[in-house]
């Protein structure tokens, strides 16, 4: 019995949903989705943000993926992930697999992008493989991963693990990104343009791609809402992520789309970096939890398109009490007694916010400043680009600023990456009682075990206060009729997920 809690084995992905191309036509329609993203360059591991992990995932090809049907994480590109022991991972890759240019993936070179990620911080993916202590392979087909400590996460963090070729890289460096990205996913790359759009194409053959998988999909950067819903209407793309609720009834009435909707596992904060003043103070950052009437932004904002946190997760998620509720009613009163009590009413801070990354940001955050303000903070409003804004919050530069943090189903990953000490700069918060505490969690692996041990972090974590957090969106997309296409709670647009009808 505990060796099957320690275990996870699937019949891999890559075999789960295989067809028959050759008896039926193939389609040759083109799928264009519009995206809130930033594409900054060929480099797979450059793009940490869900949609964009998802789409190298797509051309790679990652070790694992979450299956939402399952509720479980399973092999994509191996064929087995296995737990030997608390501190050892097997991961087995299926005979015969190859890649766009019909070399064999090998083991070597899992172990390859493990040990990439990890030496090259600057990615924003590194923290995915902290604490391996060791990555070998044991022949072409085996590798075992050794973790410092015991860590039942390991599976999720491997879904953001693509797989890129090893003696690819030995010949060409990081030059292979763009001119020889030829993965083992079910779509090829075909063209990468920074700033504007990354065009991938179906990989004919596949298992897991079915005739009526788009040949060709776009993802195109439109940050305005407005842009994004204009293009569907016309035709431009077939699908629209993050329609705002003001805008639901124009897709909704469009002879040509609809709406579809799904719950968000992504947790909208409020950071404070404990870096700099006055968020190095614990009643600052209280104030702000108490200041910021949640209730109202969401009925008039978001149109009651969101759900309340009392945390980082909500019900569904590792860790959630229903019997927790949270200390942080809105109370500018005693937001401002807080202020007062550590000599700060009237201290200057700059919230900094996305424009157009995600539902109605601006207009929220331009909600918030009076609120702010009422309980004694001056606050001036930054709205920097979201490419400058994401690469300077990575880097650990913004004191205060209005997110999200999506693919959470598993949310420790999430939360050693923006509250452990050293998880990532994003935040910087240091407190080694919450450091105890997320350890104890991912060294769990009995399920119910761990979901306690996850409650008590969650419980230190919202009363220390590095994050006010605010609420999960409902997550509306305008989808063509001329597709079928259902989101999921994480931010993907998978191909063979999308269907021509």
């Amino acid at each position: 019995m505990k060796k099957a809690l320690l275990s996870l084995l699937a019949t891999a992905a890559i075999s789960t949903t295989a067809y028959d191309a050759s008896a039926q036509t193939q389609t040759d329609a083109r799928v264009a989705v519009a995206i809130t993203e930033t594409i900054s360059g060929y480099n797979p591991y450059a793009d940490p943000v869900v949609l964009l992990s998802n789409v190298w995932c797509q051309v790679y090809g990652c070790v694992t993926r979450y299956d939402f049907d399952r509720n479980e994480f399973v092999p994509y590109l191996a064929e087995t992930v296995q737990s030997v022991d608390p501190l050892t991972w097997e991961i087995r890759l299926p005979e015969g697999a190859k890649r766009h240019n019909g070399e064999p993936v090998l083991a070597q070179d899992i172990v390859h992008s493990i040990d990439y990620l990890g030496k090259n911080p600057s990615s924003g993916k590194s923290y995915l493989v902290a604490g391996w202590s060791k990555v070998e392979a044991i022949d072409d087909r085996t590798l075992r991963i050794t973790t410092a400590t015991p860590d039942a996460t390991v599976p999720d963090n491997l879904a953001g693990v693509a797989v890129t070729s090893k003696a690819l890289y030995d010949q060409m460096g990081d030059a292979m990104f763009k001119d020889a990205p030829f993965g083992a996913g079910p779509y090829k790359l075909d063209e990468v343009s920074i700033g504007e759009h990354i065009v991938i194409s179906r990989n004919d053959g596949h298992p897991m791609l079915s005739p009526n998988n788009p040949a060709q999909i776009m993802y195109r950067i439109m940050p305005e809402p407005e842009q994004r819903v204009t293009a569907l209407a016309n035709g431009e793309v077939q699908i629209a992520q993050s329609v705002p609720p003001q805008l639901m009834a124009r897709v909704a009435d469009m002879p040509n789309a609809q709406i579809a909707t799904t719950n968000s596992v992504e947790m909208m904060f409020l950071a404070m970096s404990p870096k700099t003043h006055p968020w190095d103070r614990k009643e600052a950052r209280q104030a702000v939890a108490h200041a910021i009437n949640r209730e109202a932004i969401v009925r008039a904002i978001l149109q009651g398109q969101a759900d309340l946190l009392n945390g980082p997760v909500s019900a569904g998620q590792i860790g959630h009490d229903p019997e927790f509720t949270g200390a942080y009613d809105y109370n500018p009163e005693k937001a401002r007694a807080l202020l007062q009590s550590a000599g700060l009413e009237g201290v200057e801070v700059t919230l900094s916010t996305p424009v157009g990354r995600y539902t109605a940001d601006r207009q929220i955050t331009e909600a918030m400043v009076p609120m702010l303000e009422a309980a004694g903070f001056k606050v001036t409003l930054d709205t920097p680009e979201w490419a400058t804004l994401w690469a300077n919050v990575q880097q650990g530069k913004v004191p205060f600023y209005y997110m999200g943090r999506g693919s959470m189903i598993d949310p420790s990953r999430a939360l050693h990456q923006y509250f452990a000490t050293g998880g990532s700069p994003r935040i910087g918060f240091s407190d080694p009682e919450l450091d105890t505490l997320l350890a104890a969690e991912r060294a769990e692996f009995d399920p119910a075990a761990r979901d306690e041990k996850m409650q008590a972090a969650v419980r230190y974590l919202v009363d220390a206060a590095p994050a006010a957090f605010m609420w999960q969106h409902k997550m509306a997309w305008g989808v063509s009729k001329e597709i079928s296409f259902q989101p999921r709670p994480a931010d993907q647009v998978n191909g063979w997920e999308v269907f021509v009808n």
